[in-house]
């Protein structure tokens, strides 16, 4: 496990190998719960909050991710709300939105960009 050590605002979270694309893995940031995932399809990582404020748990990161027209999404696996991966929106109701933050690979870790 990685302890969360800040270098120039970036956090190691951890190690790359770690996520198994089409999968999510929750992580702590501080005291927040981050759920990371990793698509099949590409590279690209996304950093989303873990926690679902319709559902009001920390599950974000067992959801399912897909698309939803150009909207690469996750699933709850709560009440299955959409949430954009890139913006935070829902996609079903317009007024709720969850943390997203950047996240990059670094060495082979996982870093989350860490703002007070």
């Amino acid at each position: 496990m990685i302890e969360n050590v800040i270098i120039d605002d970036w956090v190691s979270v951890c190690e790359s190998s770690d996520l198994i694309p089409g999968t999510g893995v929750a992580v702590s940031l501080g005291e927040e719960q981050v759920a990371l995932f990793k698509l099949r399809k590409g590279d690209s990582i996304y950093a989303v909050s873990n926690y679902d404020p319709i559902g009001k748990a920390n599950v974000l990161s067992r959801g399912i991710t897909g698309s939803i027209g150009d909207k690469v999404v996750v699933s709850s696996p709560l009440y299955k709300q959409h949430f954009d991966l890139k913006t935070g929106q829902c996609l079903e109701d317009g007024d709720v939105t969850i943390r997203i933050y950047p996240v990059r690979v670094h060495e082979g870790n996982i870093q989350l960009q860490y703002a007070d």
